[in-house]
């Protein structure tokens, strides 16, 4: 039976991983130079900004990137857009005022911790906060084709697991975004499967986003919006795959050296295991992708069960990251609570919950964010029987927020 992924099951506690504070302060007192010539607000989006910027604290950024820093990003910027909108009464911004802004965001973030290289680790270019194809663009045009009012209530409040599964909030920015993307497009303007009119949609779906966020306080639009990214991001594995050629010749067909094959495959595994954190339902896609890769190359025994491979072990492994940060000069601390064992006695896969989560910044310590080295969940081997990997399987056991012991809070 595959793995649930239910969050009322109840695992093991979180264990926090706590970076300390670095040889310079995380943030410093110095006022960035802005450009003075973007429109954004940013003193209504204060805190908003100081989460975004210990999300993608500089040295976590890349590790934490699909799962935690970028979507907090992409957030922030949805936000500043759609606030902005109230006094301009537009919903994006020209390709002049898009580079100022974005320019300006960055060395705001850049001022507080974060990483500056956030577009290239996000993949944020200048068109992002522009109209790019989509035809409407103002408020008042945009209120005219819409129903917002039906908009706005499938939008102001999401369930972060039940929008994943029931997507009443995703089906009804996507409706507003057909009817947007279709103004002003005569008959023979082509097929609305035609690429072209699909990039239209997806353009005029970040149009509907900066509308809510025009129309939500900035915790509440945050708190949508990053709900919303974790349905699409827990929906793949993010993974890049390495070659399997290795691990084909040691364990294809009849398996003749047992520990030849486990070695080649905790060799690869390894690999991954230097990429970045994901959540313990990308986890699952993770474990899927790459069984069926092995199978497909004439894998036929089960590998995972024969060399102990778990689910937590396809995430950044948190020694690897302490080493990593060592060779950027800077200290890693583990805090094993409710463990006797040293450091580095256990194994040490670190899974992200697949809800929205945030790293967090402690006076006493630095920056520091929360996942779970307890999830020791035997990969499922993929059959023919099984059902694809899905977020709204209601039977499983694997926690889509694990929980977190009380002791932990403050910290």
């Amino acid at each position: 039976m595959a793995p649930d992924i239910s969050p009322s099951a109840n695992p093991e506690p979180f264990i926090p991983v706590v970076g300390p504070s670095p040889m310079i302060p995380l943030t410093n007192d110095s006022i960035p130079a802005l450009s003075g010539l973007c429109t954004f607000n940013f003193s209504a989006v204060e805190s908003l900004l100081s989460v975004t910027a210990t999300d993608c604290w500089a040295s976590f950024a890349p590790y934490l990137a699909n799962v935690v820093c970028c979507p907090q990003f992409s957030a922030s910027l949805v936000i500043l857009v759609g606030q902005s909108s109230k006094y301009s009464g537009m919903l994006a911004l020209n390709l002049t005022h898009s580079k100022h802004c974005l320019s300006d965001v960055e060395k705001i973030l850049t001022s507080r911790g974060a990483n500056p290289r956030l577009q290239q680790i996000c993949s944020i270019q200048t068109a992002n906060l522009t109209e790019a194809s989509c035809p409407v663009v103002t408020i008042d045009a945009f209120e005219s084709i819409v129903e917002s009012s039906r908009l706005l209530s499938a939008c102001q409040k999401i369930d972060n697991v039940n929008e994943c599964c029931d997507q009443v909030c995703q089906n009804a920015i996507s409706n507003a975004a057909q009817k947007i993307a279709l103004n002003g497009m005569s008959v023979s303007s082509g097929s609305h499967d035609s690429p072209k009119h699909l990039t239209r949609v997806e353009d005029c779906k970040n149009i509907v986003l900066q509308w809510l966020a025009s129309k939500l306080d900035p915790p509440s639009a945050n708190s949508v919006l990053r709900g919303l990214s974790n349905c699409k991001i827990n929906k793949a594995c993010p993974l890049v795959f390495p070659n399997i050629t290795n691990v084909v010749k040691e364990c294809a067909h009849v398996i003749r050296n047992q520990t030849a094959c486990c070695e080649a495959m905790e060799s690869y595994v390894s690999k991954l295991q230097e990429q970045s954190f994901i959540t313990n339902v990308q986890a699952l896609h993770c474990v899927a992708s790459l069984g069926t890769e092995l199978q497909k190359a004439n894998v036929s025994d089960n590998v995972y069960n024969l060399c102990h491979i778990n689910i937590k072990d396809f995430s950044l492994q948190v020694l690897v990251l302490m080493r990593n940060l060592f060779r950027d000069m800077l200290l890693m601390i583990v805090d094993f609570y409710n463990h006797d064992e040293p450091v580095g006695s256990q194994e040490s896969g670190c899974l992200l919950p697949s809800l929205p989560s945030d790293a967090e910044y402690y006076t006493s310590s630095g920056v520091g964010f929360i996942c779970d080295l307890n999830d020791n969940i035997a990969a499922p081997w993929p059959s023919l029987s099984s059902m694809p990997v899905s977020f709204c399987n209601r039977t499983a056991k694997i926690p889509a927020l694990p929980k977190a012991t009380s002791d932990q809070k403050g910290r």
